[in-house]
C-alpha cells in the first residue's frame, strides 16, 4: 500500500520469517503431544514442554485456528496435519452434554474466561477447520454447539457465563462469540451465523459501549450495566479487539465503523504507555491506569486494529500505531529459542521469566495476518 513506512515493511518481513521458519515448526514439533494427543499448554524457553500445566480447551481450539490458517495460507508444509491434530485434541475434551470442557459447569470460574469463553473458541476452531478442509462433520459439530448456546442466551441480548446465570455478565466471551460467528458467516452459507454476528454487534453498541466515553467495560450486572467500584475495569487490549471486530464485520455499516474506530482511538488515547510504547493491561472506570504491566496479546491486538484502521481510513496516525505495535511485538518475541515469546512486561520494561503460553500464538498469528493484508493490498 502506498504510504507504508519502510520500517513497517521490514518488520513484516522479519515477522513472516519468525512465523514460518521458527514458530510454526517449533510448536508442531515440540508443542504437540504426539503420544497422548493435543497440544501442551506452555513451552519453556529452551523449547521443552513446561511441566505442571494441564491441557486446556482454549489451547487446542486456538492451535487448530493457528494451523488451520497456516494450511490455508501455505505458511508451513504439513500444517493441515497439525490442524487436524489440534481438532482431535479439542474433540477429546467434549463432554457428554455436548459442551467442551474438562471440568463440570459448576466448577468453571466466573471471571469471563470460563465455560462460555471455551465454547466461543471451540466454534472458532471448527470454523477455521471447515474453511480449510470443507468437511461437513465440522459444520454439524458447530450446529450442535450452536444449539447448546441457546441455554446461555440472555434476555437482553448476548450470552451469560453459564446457563441461567443472572450476574456477573462479561464482555470478553461475548466478543469471542462475535469473532466466531463472523468466522462461520464467512465459511458457511447458513444465514443464521450472520444473524448471530449482527446480534453481537448490536449488543456492543446498545448495551456494552458507554456512549459518553466510547469504551466498554469488562464486567456487567444482570441488566448489562457496568458494575461499580474496583471491578469496573477497562482493558485497552479488548478495546482494540472489539474495535477490530466491528470494523472487520462485513455486515456492518457506518454505525459499526464509527463505533469500532472510536474504541481504537480511545485505546490509543488512554491505554498506551508512551515511554515504553506498549498497551497497558488495565484502566479504571474513569480511564485512568490501574495496571501498567503489559501483556503480549494486547500488543498484537493493537497491531491488528491499527492495520485495519489505516486500510479503511488512510489516516497517518494508524501507520504510526502499527509501526510502534510491530516493534513492541518483536521485543516480546526476542527469546533464547526462536519461535517462543515473553508474556508479561512490567512497568520498568523488564520481562517476566516464565514459560511461553501456547494460548498467545492465536493472537500473534492474527496480528501477522492483519499486517500482511494491509501491506499486500496495494
Amino acid at each position: 500500500m502506498t504510504g507504508a513506512p519502510t520500517a513497517l515493511r521490514d518488520a513484516r518481513a522479519r515477522l513472516d520469517t519468525w512465523l514460518t521458519r521458527h514458530a510454526l515448526p517449533l510448536w508442531w514439533e515440540r508443542g504437540a503431544d504426539h503420544a497422548a494427543g493435543g497440544f501442551v499448554d506452555r513451552l519453556a524457553h529452551d523449547g521443552a514442554p513446561a511441566t505442571g500445566f494441564a491441557k486446556r480447551v482454549r489451547v487446542q481450539a486456538r492451535q487448530a485456528y493457528v494451523y488451520g490458517l497456516a494450511a490455508a495460507q501455505g505458511w508451513m508444509a504439513g500444517a493441515d496435519g497439525a490442524a487436524r491434530h489440534a481438532l482431535a485434541g479439542l474433540a477429546a475434551m467434549k463432554r457428554a452434554d455436548g459442551l467442551y470442557s474438562l471440568a463440570p459447569a459448576r466448577e468453571a470460574p466466573l471471571d469471563g474466561m470460563g465455560l462460555l469463553y471455551d465454547q466461543a473458541f471451540a466454534l472458532l476452531a471448527l470454523a477455521t477447520g471447515f474453511a480449510a478442509f470443507g468437511e461437513p462433520e465440522l459444520e454439524r459439530e458447530a450446529h450442535a454447539l450452536r444449539e447448546q448456546l441457546t441455554d446461555f442466551a440472555h434476555r437482553l441480548g448476548g450470552f451469560a457465563e453459564t446457563p441461567g446465570l443472572a450476574a456477573p455478565l462479561f464482555a470478553n466471551p461475548n466478543m469471542h462469540l462475535f469473532e466466531s460467528f463472523q468466522a462461520w458467516s464467512a465459511a458457511s452459507d447458513d444465514p443464521t451465523w450472520a444473524k448471530l454476528a449482527a446480534a453481537q454487534a448490536r449488543l456492543a453498541q446498545e448495551r456494552l459501549i458507554d456512549p459518553s466515553t466510547g469504551v466498554l467495560h469488562e464486567t456487567y450486572g444482570p441488566d448489562w450495566r457496568p458494575v461499580s467500584g474496583p471491578d469496573r475495569v477497562v482493558s485497552p487490549g479488548h478495546l482494540f479487539e472489539w474495535g477490530y471486530l466491528l470494523l472487520a464485520w462485513n455486515g456492518g455499516g457506518k454505525a459499526e465503523r464509527a463505533a469500532g474506530l472510536r474504541l481504537i482511538e480511545e485505546a490509543e488515547r488512554t491505554g498506551i504507555d508512551r515511554r515504553r510504547g506498549v498497551a497497558i493491561f488495565a484502566l479504571d472506570g474513569s480511564l485512568g491506569p490501574v495496571d501498567r504491566n503489559a501483556r503480549l496479546w494486547a500488543q498484537t491486538e493493537r497491531l491488528r486494529a491499527a492495520a485495519l484502521a489505516v486500510s479503511l481510513t488512510g489516516d497517518p496516525q494508524w501507520w504510526s500505531a502499527a509501526l510502534e505495535a510491530s516493534q513492541t511485538l518483536e521485543a516480546f518475541l526476542e527469546t533464547p529459542t526462536p519461535g517462543l515469546w515473553r508474556d508479561w512486561m512490567d512497568e520498568t520494561g523488564a520481562f517476566r521469566e516464565e514459560p511461553a503460553p501456547a494460548s498467545s500464538f492465536y493472537h500473534i498469528v492474527g496480528a501477522i495476518a492483519g499486517l500482511q493484508r494491509l501491506l499486500d493490498c496495494g
